[in-house]
């Protein structure tokens, strides 16, 4: 508690640019999206309008012309308009709609596109990015392994120094065990990223290169052996000498294993893609029991990956939360980002994981399924009703003497809504 003294807060978003206003932003636009159910129900709904119009008035014709009665005639004619249900049609599928955004909500995704909700009950396949989704994304140093003069803190100091600047997983993983090792950093200057390949720089007036196995062809070098499995960054000076390289490990989450075991069970396939090593993906992939794997991929060939599936006329969902992600995303039939991702990521996707946690893609295609479930039986219900009840309100068992009352016809009426309403709200008792 602060009393007298001073106390400085830093405000970074203000109002329509908070989180929270953002996830209101997100459920409305859902809430105001169309799907394509809800489309054919307002036009079923539109022509059933016409369908009761035109029946109600035959009927009022006919009967007059039979009974030289108008008073029953129109007796008739005002039952069917009464007992007619358009509300049942139309509140079939929005209600559903509400109530299954909220619900994306409590269980940890926000619907930026309604229809990939709806897309996700047909998925075949999952294709996660590995690095930050099925595993932890917080890599530590395994091994240093030394291949000229350079002693282990040397390597780790040059490399630390490259890595300064970057944001990556690997990167943060070598600045945290110099952190940990109160290893200085050194001034680097000509900094220059290379996509897929590593980082460049000068230190103390010399240049070095760090970075994986696709630096190391760009150089014309052979990839050296190491015995230890892990993501591996090589060391490399301006002369091409490789000085010495780091092993990292990430480990994989424990919410993994139950997430692709769920998907299994419910049918749906698991795939997963790095940029990492065979023998890295391998092990990740054997260990949680993913069904196949892309391995040493490079982040404009992610897309492609995603295109190789559909290919197979497989519907894919792709999972991911890096800025090389974004148009895997867009490319798989469902973009799912997460939420702790980059910003082209989340923009790119049609669902936003609010949590880190891939047991939520279970909840989302099973949400999905049930909410195609109830959307189907409301408008199995809406539709039925209305085919039994125009005919009968128009008198077409007149002639054995059932008829309806303008009275009753509007109980029915009533009854229809209310069946349709409660079957919606069933849907919250998902879990």
């Amino acid at each position: 508690i602060n009393g007298d003294g001073v106390l400085k807060i830093k405000v970074t978003k203000v109002g329509e640019e908070t989180f929270l206003a953002g996830i209101k932003r997100l459920i409305l636009e859902a809430q105001r999206s169309k799907s394509k159910l809800q489309v054919l129900a307002d036009i079923f709904a539109k022509y059933l309008t016409f369908i009761a119009i035109f029946i109600g008035s035959l009927s009022f014709i006919i009967l007059f012309l039979l009974k030289k009665d108008i008073s029953f005639a129109l007796e008739r004619f005002v039952t069917l308009l009464v007992i007619y249900c358009p509300h049942a049609l139309g509140l079939a599928v929005p209600l559903v709609v509400a109530i299954s955004t909220s619900l994306a909500v409590h269980h940890g995704f926000l619907i930026r596109n309604r229809l990939q909700l709806e897309l996700s009950r047909k998925i075949d396949i999952v294709l996660f990015d590995k690095t930050g989704t099925l595993t932890s994304g917080k890599f530590r140093v395994k091994e240093i392994v030394l291949f000229q003069k350079l002693n282990e803190r040397e390597i780790l100091q040059f490399s630390a120094s490259l890595n300064q600047f970057s944001q990556h997983f690997i990167a943060q993983g070598i600045l945290e065990k110099a952190k940990e090792a109160k290893i200085e950093i050194l001034k680097v200057e000509d900094f220059e990223n290379l996509p897929g390949k590593g980082v460049k720089g000068k230190i103390n007036g010399k240049v070095y290169y760090l970075g994986g196995d696709n630096l190391l062809k760009n150089l014309d070098l052979k990839t050296p052996k190491i015995g230890t499995i892990g993501t591996i960054a090589y060391l490399v000076d301006e002369n091409k000498n490789i000085l010495g390289a780091i092993v990292l490990e990430d480990e994989i989450r424990k919410e993994s294993f139950e997430a692709v075991r769920e998907l299994n069970k419910s049918g749906v396939k698991t795939a997963m893609i790095t940029g990492d090593k065979k023998e890295v993906a391998e092990k990740v992939a054997q260990g949680l029991k993913i069904d196949e794997y892309f391995a040493e991929v490079l982040p404009q060939e992610k897309v492609e990956k995603v295109k190789e599936l559909q290919k197979r006329n497989l519907k894919v969902m792709m999972v991911g939360d890096g800025i090389n992600d974004a148009p895997a995303l867009m490319q798989a039939d469902v973009g799912v980002a997460i939420g702790a991702g980059t910003n082209v990521a989340i923009e790119s996707a049609g669902i936003i994981l609010v949590r880190n946690d891939p047991r939520d893609i279970v909840s989302l295609v099973k949400l999905s399924r049930a909410t195609y479930r109830k959307m189907m039986e409301n408008l199995f219900w809406a539709t039925g009703y209305n085919v039994i009840a125009i005919p009968l309100a128009a008198g077409i068992l007149a002639f054995k003497g059932i008829l309806l009352s303008p009275a009753l016809a509007a109980v029915f009426m009533l009854l229809s809504t209310i069946i349709v309403a409660i079957n919606a709200l069933r849907l919250k008792n998902f879990k």
